[in-house]
């Protein structure tokens, strides 16, 4: 008899543990954690509106930028380049690779700054021939120059705008570009100057000024967006 019992108590163990099974590991979940058809319906309009809300263009652009990749730039007007997530994701390839070039033609810029410093001291003191042939060497220079900064200039104004606008506050991206604007009155006003030399001798020293606070303005913001 008192197996009898032992074996009645084992079978009712065993037959309740099953049961707990059924409930928890055996596959049925309890149908109060399952969201119903509404809510699913409704979690996936969320996350389609979340999508479909993503701006595609910074709030903030450049005039430049504007106007070539804005909204109602030119690119989309004549549909090269249709406002889109995949089109959007190509432009971002084609910022970089203008911003990489950008930096190659600032570089080469500089070191034409460097030899036309050289090329104007020397001009500043030469005599007879060699004023001659060192003038027509600093003039091919400032043609040069002026061809690379162009060049370096047109590859960030054209490049397409980033995904997301400016950080607020001080940035590195921000002294390059207030430095920018120094550069360019800067180069501006040296090339007007070299103009008016020959006729007005006296202009020299301003030439001088002009040209030196155009290279220190360059150096200057190639340095703050590499360093």
């Amino acid at each position: 008899m008192k197996y009898i019992l032992l074996i009645v108590s084992l079978l009712g163990t065993v037959s309740s543990l099953q049961a707990q099974d059924s409930t928890s590991v055996g596959g049925h979940t309890p149908t109060d954690t399952l969201p119903t058809k509404n809510e699913a319906d409704a979690l996936l309009a969320d996350l389609t509106d979340s999508s479909e809300t993503q701006p595609l263009l910074p709030h903030k652009m450049i005039f430049t930028q504007r106007a070539l990749w804005g909204k109602k730039g030119l690119l989309r007007a004549i549909n090269v380049a249709p406002l889109t997530t995949e089109g959007r994701a190509h432009e971002l390839k084609v910022r970089r690779t203008m911003l990489v070039a950008h930096q190659v033609a600032g570089f080469v810029t500089l070191a034409g700054f460097v030899a036309q410093g050289l090329l104007g001291a020397k001009l500043y003191n030469a005599k007879g021939q060699e004023y001659v042939d060192t003038k027509q060497w600093h003039e091919r220079m400032a043609g040069i120059i002026n061809v690379t900064y162009g060049t370096t200039m047109v590859l960030s104004l054209g490049a397409p705008p980033p995904m997301i606008g400016a950080k607020r506050g001080f940035t590195t991206i921000k002294l390059h570009k207030y430095l920018a604007i120094v550069h360019i009155t800067g180069m501006v006003a040296t090339n007007i100057l070299a103009h008016m030399i020959d006729s007005n001798p006296e202009l020299k020293p301003y030439h001088r000024a002009a040209a030196y606070t155009t290279f220190g303005a360059f150096a200057a913001s190639i340095v703050a967006i590499k360093f």
